[in-house]
Order: structure tokens, then sequence, then C-alpha cells
């Protein structure tokens, strides 16, 4: 079985870190992160990872704006992209999934269950 790659995009660098050590030890996953949209977009060209966990509230380039970016981009079109949002209602996910978003996982996270997560919603095997 091939590792998974999965980026994460968080402009709190305390959401990177616990994300990037939860994948890893539970799943054993290979993590990457950014900081920002910008940055996101640019590792999701270069790593094409096998998911995008991203935050919907950041400075500069929000989440919404990210995701569109990366729709737009053949490159990072079919990457699957699971948001991270505090604000989360039933409206909400269906906005989401309207825009072809995988899930929408509540924040703050439980770390444990974060791979558990991630995995059901692209159906994935942990």
């Amino acid at each position: 079985m091939t590792t998974k790659k999965i980026l994460v995009i968080d402009n709190e660098e305390y959401i990177q870190e616990v994300a990037k050590v939860c994948l890893e030890t539970v799943a054993g996953w290979e993590v990457v992160t950014a900081g920002s949209g910008k940055e996101g977009i640019s590792k999701a060209e270069t790593c094409q990872p096998d998911a995008i966990l991203l935050d919907v509230m950041m400075p500069d380039m929000d989440g919404l704006t990210t995701f569109e970016k990366l729709q737009a981009n053949p490159a990072t079109k079919a990457i699957p992209v699971i948001l991270l949002t505090a604000k989360i209602q039933a409206t909400d996910r269906r906005r989401y999934a309207q825009l072809g978003m995988k899930a929408a996982i509540a924040k703050p996270f439980n770390p444990l269950e974060l791979a558990n997560q991630v995995a059901s919603a692209l159906g994935w095997n942990l």
C-alpha cells in the first residue's frame, strides 16, 4: 500500500502541527503543511497530495477562495478537499458539498479521530 500524502493549509501553526503529528502517527501518512492559501496552492501543484485539509478562515485568501483557485487549476482540480472550520452548520455542509468539497471537519477537532474522519470522508481504509 502506498503512503497517502496530505496537504494541511492553515494559517495557525499549532493546527498544522497537531494535524501533522496526528495524521503521521495514527495513519502513517506523509503530511505537508502550508500557512496560507497562496502557499497551499503552490505546494498542491508541486507535491500533488492525495488530499487537502483546508482552513476556511485565513487572512489574505480565505479557504473558499483558495478552493476556487485549486478547482480552476488543471494541476490541482482533481485533488479532494476537506474543509477545517470553526463555523459549521447544516446549511454550510450543503453549500460546501455543492461546491465540490468532500467534507467539512469542525474545529477544534479531536486529534485522535482526525485520520479516521479524513479516511471516512474519502473512502480510504486505515
